[in-house]
């Protein structure tokens, strides 16, 4: 207990520490649209900062398409917000957040794009997309030509987690991407070029669709953050405020009224969910038919150019405690029955 208590201080300090890390934050909480750079949407009912349904914290982005949305008069219809990061080549970073598809999510065989890093350019596809096409989640790297190098199907109503795990790079050699899909890793890290030569990317989050979709489409994201460091995007450990029933004593050989000694697993560590590795998909490019359109920016606009467990206690039992204060107050009546018996002694120097 002593032990715990000397660390309990430093405890404190943990929720600063585990953030020092976070480069950016684009997770809603402001209750606004402000923590984005800037705004592609035909209307301010495109976009909207939503307390329902959530991920985490107490807001969510809702973003609408219809069929001729189309703000920046390119290719597609969108309504998208954008980061200008635009990290450096050789920069690592870990990205975070959540998306959910609801019921009415559109089926279709063209493609729907919800989180890219796009390129300074303004053509061609960018060289790291998220996007659906016939009930599947694809991860393409490296444009119209590149390779779909993880894909799962679409679940509705379910918040898909993703953590990115990226290094920038022109070089193929240099560059890798891992991704972690629900708690598991899906996509091992894997060596690829995720930059254009002499171009950097920047973050664009909604939905971008081929202008053929025709039903309404809608998706909600929530909790985006970009880090450093794996620990700073993973989610904070579940604390259960319920304490556990106590364990039923086993049956004592011992005489009636001695201590039961703590448990054989008093001591033993949490356990955790460790995420798996899992084989990793078939890397295909995809047809024609099913690749994002190559328009991303505003034509010529200058400003883009040029990215638990409970604490452990103290290991004593909650069974036994009766017999132990029964114990210690028969001791001191019986020293301070000896007491009178004894007679005064010469008072001793005090200890040093």
């Amino acid at each position: 207990m002593k032990r715990s208590l000397r660390l309990a201080p430093f405890a404190l300090l943990l929720p600063t520490l585990a953030s020092a890390s976070v480069v950016w934050k684009g997770d809603f909480e402001t209750g606004n649209l402000s923590q984005w750079d800037r705004e592609q949407s035909v209307a301010s009912n495109r976009l909207l900062v939503v307390n329902s349904p959530v991920r985490e914290g107490r807001y969510a982005l809702k973003v609408t398409v219809h069929q001729g949305d189309d703000p920046i008069n390119a290719s597609g219809n969108r309504n998208e917000l954008l980061y200008l990061d635009r990290a450096a080549p050789g920069t690592e970073y870990f990205y975070k957040w959540s998306t959910l598809f609801p019921k009415s999510f559109p089926r279709s065989s063209k493609w729907a794009l919800f989180t890219q890093w796009h390129h300074d350019g303004n053509g061609g596809s960018p060289p790291l997309e998220f996007y659906v096409v016939d009930d599947q989640i694809n991860l393409r790297m490296g444009g119209q030509n590149g390779k779909i190098v993880w894909r799962a199907p679409v679940q509705r109503e379910h918040w898909n987690d993703f953590i990115l795990h990226v290094k920038w790079s022109p070089d193929a050699n240099t560059g890798f991407v891992e991704l972690y899909h629900d708690g598991k890793v899906v996509l091992p890290k894997t060596k690829v070029a995720t930059q254009y030569s002499g171009q950097r990317n920047y973050l664009k989050m909604g939905l971008y669709r081929d202008s053929s979709i025709a039903p309404t489409g809608i998706v909600f994201h929530d909790g985006f953050a970009m880090a450093t460091t794996l620990a700073d995007v993973l989610p904070a450990p579940v604390v259960d405020a319920t304490p556990n029933p106590p364990t039923p004593a086993p049956p004592s050989t011992n005489a009636p009224g001695s201590v039961s000694g703590p448990s054989s697993d008093a001591g033993s560590p949490p356990t955790a969910d460790v995420p798996r590795d899992s084989d990793p998909i078939s890397q295909t490019p995809p047809g024609s038919d099913d690749s994002p359109g190559s328009d991303g920016i505003v034509p010529g606009d200058p400003t883009t150019l040029g990215t638990g467990m409970p604490p452990a206690g103290c290991g004593a039992s909650s069974t036994g405690g009766a017999p132990l204060l029964t114990v210690v107050g028969l001791t001191v009546l019986a020293l301070l029955g000896r007491r009178k018996l004894v007679p005064a002694r010469a008072p001793r120097s005090p200890r040093r």
